[in-house]
């Protein structure tokens, strides 16, 4: 069968057409991406504004945390606050990147512990594509005052290691608590945008390196150390694989060094953010 030259396929055209048409920043497709794609210290604050104004095409605002365990928020290269500078939360305000306890107290950052999907809330529930039992049991008690916001948009980002960013999307208009047509409409291409957002800033803006990249367990001292999870002792572990309690310490000492952890609970953190083993 004769092939139909390059310039007569109907995918080259397109392929043309698709990377010659730029559209406008409130039209949500995968076309724009590289506009929140981090890969220089420079690219940050540009990659900052283009969320900023795809969320205000929307009615919202950003709310962005890179890591809820910091309570450091996302800067740009010179060292300013993209909250204030980008996002435009004044200082003045009662707002989530000046309050230290936000991780522990708000009921978004808690969702975001127990769902990876974007999904809205206010204060009569979550809503998400699909049912999420942790999410119903959670306190939605004063809403407004523990989430600083009477709704919004919710982008969990999980990450390698365990770590957790959100981006939060929150109504400009305060007194706007159903945010169901921007969720079904939106919701996931929002999704694809922050989360490319959060992720490379965190690969370029991250902390040192918390694991040895090298790291390679053995089956045996992974076994050790799932058991070791579920809280059983050295001579337990023994007693099941049928070794003996000196081995089993044997085991587990090789892994701690091999995660450079200085004790046992420090070790079966790391193999857990490497995915060796669950707790629980």
């Amino acid at each position: 069968m004769s092939r139909l030259p390059a310039r007569q396929r109907p995918s080259s055209v397109i392929e043309v057409e698709f990377r010659r048409v730029r559209r406008p920043v409130g039209e949500l497709t995968l076309a724009e991406l590289d506009a929140v794609r981090i890969s220089g210290e420079s690219d940050i604050r540009p990659a900052a504004e283009f969320l900023r104004d795809l969320a205000a095409a929307k009615g919202l605002r950003v709310a962005c945390a890179h890591d809820l365990t910091d309570k450091r928020t996302p800067v740009d290269a010179a060292g300013n606050v993209l909250a204030r500078d980008v996002f435009g939360w004044e200082a003045d305000e009662e707002v989530w990147w000046r309050n230290s306890r936000i991780a522990l107290q708000s009921p978004i950052t808690m969702a975001c512990r127990f769902e990876t999907e974007p999904f809205w809330v206010n204060a009569e529930g979550f809503h998400a594509h699909a049912v999420n039992h942790y999410l119903d049991a959670i306190d939605l008690v004063d809403f407004e005052a523990r989430a600083l916001t009477s709704a919004a948009i919710v982008v969990p980002v999980h990450m390698a290691f365990g770590q957790i960013g959100v981006v939060c999307l929150t109504p400009q208009d305060q007194s706007r608590t159903d945010l169901s047509d921007i969720f079904a409409a939106h919701g996931d291409m929002l999704a694809i945008y922050s989360r490319l957002f959060v992720t490379t800033y965190v690969k370029l803006m991250g902390g040192a390196q918390a694991l040895p990249a090298g790291a390679l367990l053995s089956k045996r001292e992974v076994e050790c150390l799932r058991w070791a999870a579920l809280g059983k002792t050295d001579l337990e572990i023994g007693m099941i694989i049928s070794r003996s309690r000196a081995t089993v310490r044997f085991h587990i000492h090789n892994a701690s060094l091999k995660l450079n952890a200085v004790n046992r609970c420090q070790t079966l953190f790391k193999a857990s953010q490497l995915g060796y083993i669950t707790l629980g």
